[in-house]
């Protein structure tokens, strides 16, 4: 059984306004992340949090007449609340405005000066406040003849001017090729690494790492008047929630995988790398970069403007339908598309007429033919589905592949509802003289159950600890237990339809 430490981040959302779909499926898939490693018995801790310094937040804030500090309370409670209505189990939440980061930024920054990575200079050049980020002019478009950055096209791009504190970034190009030759799985899935190769071997600029005249962030340490610029700022979350600098913060840190999305691979396999090489402390283990939800044509985003309301979606079906059909349909691995009648199809198609059919149809039978006790019975063709179904998803899971190991699933289920129409258990029921093989049937249809009950556990968390609770079980299985699980003897309750057709 494995019992690896897996410490897993996603990127902390930044907080100009209300948590969209986009956020939610990066957080969605992270989870199901987690979930599948505490299934596979490893130690996990899941990170989230809010970056909550930078000119967007000040704009936004003095937009509504309020304090910085009163706006970003305010979105982190919004933020919380989504996520505790996705059934996110992240094991800290932090926030860079806490004093546990502010520490953590300054000590960082302390050892970048004294290995001299550090330097003052001035700055002239285009500024996109939507990614709070510098921009080289062949890094924008020009759009009905204004200068826009192809991520935050409703933005203007600001032309600033002003002295900042540089980071030597330029030191730092051949140690992270070096690094990418030696762990390509530093960067996955592969074409995202492919792109980042490009950009390093491009050649790498210093970069400012500093802002003037911000009263909105973290005051340089030395000085005042300089604000540590947001990408340094942020990306430091992830050092500061270990509980660096103090010792046995290295319990946790290096991360497993920082889970964020493409648009940002830049920063988190580029800068944040070359940062924790200059401070000397150990680099990341990985970096998983997940594509885009389209809608109607455009990337889900709020500056954007294409919005869907992920209130009113997971209202649809339930939070958990929300969470299977993001993470079912959209590819981890690409972009995808957001169709809410795909979702309502997928919705009755593979949870409500496969999944909840089979809870429904093995539960009666058992109630029915065997007073609601799991017979004890041999193995069957079935268990050879199990077993196969559990190494597909292993494969898929282990590989980030989440929408194949969604469909390793189903596909159990699908042969297990197979498996009940060659059975017949209907028909065995009525002869006594197949007492045996009614037995055979309704074991190995629990044994399915469970198993499917248990690959699905990281997606649909409740309504899956629910059939493993009605098959008699109290807590999910591990997934290393799932193949030759033995439930004879084990007492059922069939309760109430776990996915309720829309008609229903």
């Amino acid at each position: 059984m494995s019992s690896e430490k897996y410490y897993i981040t996603t990127a902390i959302d930044y907080a100009n306004g209300e948590p969209h779909i986009g956020h939610a499926f990066e957080k969605i898939g992270a989870d199901v992340m987690a979930r599948y490693h505490r299934l596979k018995g490893d130690r996990v801790h899941f990170l989230m949090g809010m970056d909550e310094h930078g000119l967007k937040v000040l704009q936004s804030a003095t937009a509504e007449g309020i304090s910085p500090q009163q706006w970003v309370d305010r979105i982190a409670a919004s933020f919380e609340k989504a996520w505790r209505e996705l059934l996110i189990s992240n094991e800290d939440f932090i926030r860079t405005t806490q004093p546990r980061h502010h520490a953590a930024v300054h000590e960082l920054i302390r050892r970048m000066t004294a290995a001299d990575d550090l330097y003052k200079a001035s700055y002239t050049g285009h500024y996109c406040v939507g990614c709070e980020a510098f921009k080289k002019e062949d890094e924008l478009e020009n759009i009905d003849g204004q200068l826009r950055c192809p991520l935050h096209p409703t933005r203007e791009i600001e032309w600033t001017q002003e002295e900042n504190w540089f980071f030597r970034l330029s030191r730092y190009q051949e140690r992270l090729l070096k690094l990418l030759d030696e762990k390509p799985q530093f960067i996955e899935p592969e074409m995202r690494r492919n792109e980042i190769r490009r950009v390093i071997e491009g050649g790498l600029d210093d970069i400012s790492v500093s802002r003037t005249k911000l009263p909105w962030g973290i005051p340089w340490p030395g000085d005042a008047d300089h604000t540590v610029y947001v990408w340094l700022d942020a990306l430091t979350n992830y050092l500061a929630a270990t509980g660096f600098p103090a010792d046995g913060y290295q319990d946790l840190w290096p991360a497993t995988v920082h889970v964020i999305g493409k648009d940002i691979t830049r920063f988190h396999c580029v800068y944040w790398p070359a940062f924790l090489m200059s401070a000397d402390v150990a680099i990341h283990e990985g970096v998983w970069g997940h594509g885009f939800i389209n809608f109607g044509g455009g990337k889900l985003s709020k500056s954007g403007g294409v919005r869907v309301e992920l209130s009113e979606t997971m209202n649809r079906h339930g939070p958990e339908a929300l969470r299977y059909y993001l993470m079912a349909d959209v590819p981890w691995n690409g972009d995808g598309d957001l169709s809410l009648e795909r979702f309502d199809d997928r919705y009755v198609a593979d949870l409500a007429n496969n999944v909840g059919n089979l809870v429904n149809r093995t539960l009666s039978m058992i109630e029915r033919y065997r007073g609601g006790v799991v017979p004890k019975a041999g193995r069957t063709s079935l268990d050879q589905s199990i077993a196969s179904a559990v190494v597909r998803y292993r494969a898929a899971m282990d590989a980030n592949f989440l929408h194949h190991g969604a469909a390793a699933a189903i596909e159990l289920a699908s042969a297990a509802n197979g498996y009940i129409e060659e059975r017949a258990p209907w028909s065995q029921a009525k002869d006594a003289t197949r007492a045996a093989d009614l037995d055979e049937t309704l074991g190995a249809l629990a044994r399915g159950l469970a198993a499917v009950s248990t690959m699905l556990s990281p997606y649909l968390p409740e309504r899956m600890s629910e059939s493993l609770r009605r098959l008699g079980l109290s807590d999910v299985p591990r997934l290393d237990e799932v193949v030759t699980l033995d439930l004879a003897g084990k007492s059922v309750t069939r309760g109430d339809i776990l996915f309720p057709r829309p008609e229903e």
